[in-house]
């Protein structure tokens, strides 16, 4: 099991609250942020360029991904270009399609050639990667986010995917693959075995990542025990036993 400097995959934080964000940019390991409409409803945002901006000058340094949420391809591409305004260190994340199905490759494709930096989002399929790093390949840095979690969700095998991404990826010089939608430290271990360029995952995932390779199962297994019986007497439990039962 290797251990947090073992890794050479780079970390990113997936969330929206600017506190977390903040928090997690203390640690020199964390390479990145992400965010997404749902993660900036849930932090309450409602100025989104303000929110954006200021997200930006508390991390000036660091890549962090913003998402348009027009649903007109033309808008979206407008959106795409004032995100990008907000810092160098900034990526615009578009969607790998409209809610209609309608395809956005030729729009991320200009976006990149004029030197926006995108992170196409919602990859689930082979197709969808092909044609996304095929759109990305040759223009500005760009990242491909592959929501292998999502896909565990639903009992569909991530691997052979995310496996295909890599190596598309690696042929070109400028697209990277991000995994997404983590649901558990393993995934971060299984991404960094395949050679994923970056992770995003929930700071709550994160945290733990210091703790990789410190311990070996039987101890594991000692401080489970331990936790149940701390918390039993904690909770004040009681189970009366008939005395003929307590000597057996």
């Amino acid at each position: 099991m290797p251990k947090l400097s073992d890794l050479k995959i780079k970390l990113f934080t997936d969330g929206a609250d600017k506190a977390q964000i903040v928090e997690m940019a203390k640690q020199p390991w964390i390479a990145g942020f992400t965010t997404n409409p749902s993660l900036l409803k849930k932090a309450g945002v409602s100025d989104y360029e303000a929110y954006g901006r200021d997200m930006v000058a508390a991390v000036p340094d660091r890549h962090i991904s913003f998402e348009v949420f027009s649903d007109d391809i033309a808008e979206m591409i407008a959106q795409a270009r004032v995100i990008a305004t907000w810092g160098k260190n900034v990526y615009v994340k578009l969607p790998v399609t409209t809610t209609r199905g309608e395809p956005l490759f030729e729009a991320v494709r200009s976006l990149s050639r004029d030197g926006v930096k995108i992170n196409m989002t919602a990859i689930f399929t082979g197709e969808q990667v092909a044609r996304a790093i095929e759109a990305l390949d040759g223009g500005a840095p760009a990242c491909v986010s592959v929501f292998a979690g999502r896909l565990a969700d639903f009992g569909l095998d991530y691997r052979p995917l995310m496996q295909d991404a890599v190596a598309r990826a690696r042929k070109t010089s400028n697209v990277e693959i991000i995994w997404a939608s983590t649901r558990e430290v393993f995934n971060v271990v299984e991404a960094d075995a395949i050679g994923c360029h970056i992770i995003t995952a929930p700071a709550d995932v994160l945290k733990k990542l210091p703790a990789l390779g410190t311990k070996a199962a039987a101890e594991i297994s000692l401080d489970a025990v331990k936790a149940f019986r701390a918390d039993a007497l904690a909770a004040g439990l009681q189970l009366f036993v008939p005395a003929s039962r307590a000597a057996e």
